[in-house]
């Protein structure tokens, strides 16, 4: 399990005598074995790297992942427990490391680097705009530095060892982060502080919008997605002006430790950013003590909602979201519309902030074969190449339990899965089991009884589904309302009149629409949020960047007194 230790005696730092300075030797990472990890081969471990992925899990001494803190890195012995993670896909294994267990009594040096950063920022329109310059040179180079072979391998075998998903699945999160680095480079940071002006009332007289950086913020960063989430709301403050510390999640803190190790590589100061580990109580206590003026946060919404009240709102939030899919009544392309349902909802173990929570489908497409092509493209799924693998956030009767309840209302039934994985080794603290879907009648789930249960979010291989004819369209859009979050969704259909009704009664702020639509999907080129919340925090696009990580400022500039000025009298 997930634990503490105290530290009885100081590893090895992997810093300053794992690896020289120049370029490791060659090694290779594990082919096809029971911890699934696919046959990759490369060359070198990059210069700049502390670790070796294919040791993690291995190595009997495991890589220590540090706090960096005002440009330092804080050694071992400077932090008194350490939290050790284990391998998720081999109880047996070695863990797959160590981090900082920093306590609440640890956040002072934290606090001191949060209070020297100037409510200004460290770079703005009028004060270090040369920042803005090297930022998109620092961008320019980590976007081509991710392109690079190894580098590109390196973290890709980083991600599925600590967050165990397919090969395909992890390279699509570094070429997404490396394209998003790549769109940021050269002159497009500075771009993103364009100010406007306008004319005033009289003459001398101009009133000027800038977009103003917070100065110190947190982020607060999930599991899922260890290296694109937190890199792109990384570098959205950061190329704004903004100080931030990172709190990344703990089941892969190795991913961002490295990363900012490539950072710091390509040019970035290292008292830019602060690395902070450990649990979410010390994250609170700092963002509570300290003069943190924004709190990014991706995750979980009863966190978000509590967050938001020690913070008195002062919060961007990317939480939970319950995604719905509608299928349309005009059924073409079964088979891709069944692959495109399967990828939504079990691709990366249905552990997606937009992954497909239930399906609403037309009651055409039950005689088209699609129930059954998506039950054999679920069976398909495998431990070997991580298509299917460890849920991370539930346990195994965590989530046969939910699967139990929902079978209690009047005509649910398992469509598929529902069992747990066999032949598996993943520790009993996750979930293991088969891609799983539920169908349950639609006018049972909106039923007051029944709604919450089947609108309750799993983060795992789960979905429910149902169907509807063509007079419980309205039914539908009940369903939708009634939902609470609304991050993704998807409108399968080429039908301009049923796209248009479904459309302009939703509110899902990512929504797809058309025969390709999908509910995942996160790439660098279109916004990616929630919508129906002021606390809303987007990602990837420069709209998101300016929303989340900057606030207007207006400067009105008044600076010519007519000739001949005399005083009027006092009103």
């Amino acid at each position: 399990m997930l634990f503490r230790s105290r530290t009885t005696s100081k590893l090895t730092s992997r810093l300053s005598t794992s690896f020289p300075k120049k370029q490791k030797t060659a090694s290779s990472f594990p082919g096809h074995c029971k911890n699934g990890t696919p046959s990759r081969t490369f060359s070198t471990v990059p210069s700049w790297a502390t670790l070796d992925p294919k040791a993690l899990g291995i190595d009997s001494t495991p890589h220590y992942v540090q706090n960096i803190v005002q440009g330092s890195w804080q050694s071992e012995s400077s932090i008194q427990n350490k939290m050790v993670i284990p391998h998720p896909m081999d109880r047996d294994a070695n863990p797959i490391f160590t981090l900082a267990y920093t306590s609440v009594d640890e956040i002072g040096p934290f606090i001191k680097s949060m209070e020297s950063v100037p409510k200004s920022g460290l770079h703005n329109p009028l004060r270090n705009v040369e920042r803005y310059l090297a930022y998109g040179d620092i961008s320019r180079k980590a976007g081509n530095a991710l392109l690079q072979p190894d580098v590109q391998e390196f973290f890709i075998q980083s991600i599925m060892k600590c967050v165990p998903k397919s090969y395909a699945q992890a390279k699509g999160e570094v070429t997404v982060t490396a394209a998003f680095l790549n769109n940021f480079g050269g002159d497009n940071v500075r771009f993103l502080a364009r100010s406007f002006g306008n004319p005033g009332d009289h003459y001398g007289q101009q009133s000027n919008g800038y977009r103003w950086p917070y100065g110190p913020v947190a982020i607060i960063a999930p599991f899922n997605f260890p290296l694109e989430i937190p890199v792109l709301q990384l570098m959205g403050a950061l190329f704004m002006g903004n100080k931030p510390v990172l709190k990344p999640a703990e089941k892969v803190a190795i991913v961002m430790e490295q990363f900012l190790h490539l950072l710091h590589d390509c040019g970035m100061p290292k008292e830019d950013v602060d690395l902070l580990n450990g649990q979410g109580p010390v994250a609170e206590a700092l963002i509570v003590k300290s003069p943190i003026r924004l709190t990014q946060f991706t995750g979980s919404s009863r966190v978000a909602e509590h967050l938001s009240r020690v913070t008195g709102g002062k919060v961007k939030i990317e939480d939970a979201g319950f995604d719905w899919k509608i299928l349309g009544p005009d059924v073409s392309h079964v088979d891709y519309v069944a692959w495109q349902c399967d990828q939504d909802a079990y691709a990366t173990q249905g552990q997606k902030c937009s992954a497909q929570s239930i399906l609403f489908a037309h009651e055409n497409w039950e005689s088209s074969g699609l129930w059954e092509k998506m039950k054999a493209n679920a069976s398909a799924r495998r431990l070997d190449d991580l298509t299917i693998g460890p849920v991370l956030t539930h346990t195994t009767d965590d989530i046969m339990n939910h699967i139990s309840k929902l079978l209690e209302i009047p005509g649910a039934k398992v469509m598929f899965g529902g069992k747990e994985l066999a032949n598996h080794n993943i520790p009993s603290i996750y979930g293991a089991i088969e891609p799983t879907a539920v169908f349950v009648p639609l006018k049972e789930m909106l039923k007051e009884e029944y709604f919450d249960i089947c609108v309750t979010e799993k983060f795992a291989p789960f979905q429910v589904v149902t169907s509807y004819k063509d007079n419980e369209v309205d039914l539908v859009l009940e369903a939708c309302e009634r939902m609470s979050h609304h991050l993704t969704a998807a409108v399968v259909s080429d039908d301009t009149k049923f796209l248009t009704k479904v459309l302009s009664n939703t509110v899902n702020g990512t929504t797809y629409a058309g025969m390709r639509a999908r509910t995942t999907g996160a790439p660098q080129n279109h916004w990616f949020g929630p919508a129906g919340d002021t606390r809303g925090a987007g990602i990837g696009t420069p709209e998101a960047i300016k929303l989340v990580w900057s606030c207007h400022r207006e400067i009105i500039f008044d600076k010519i007194i007519p000739d001949g000025w005399k005083q009027p009298k006092a009103t």
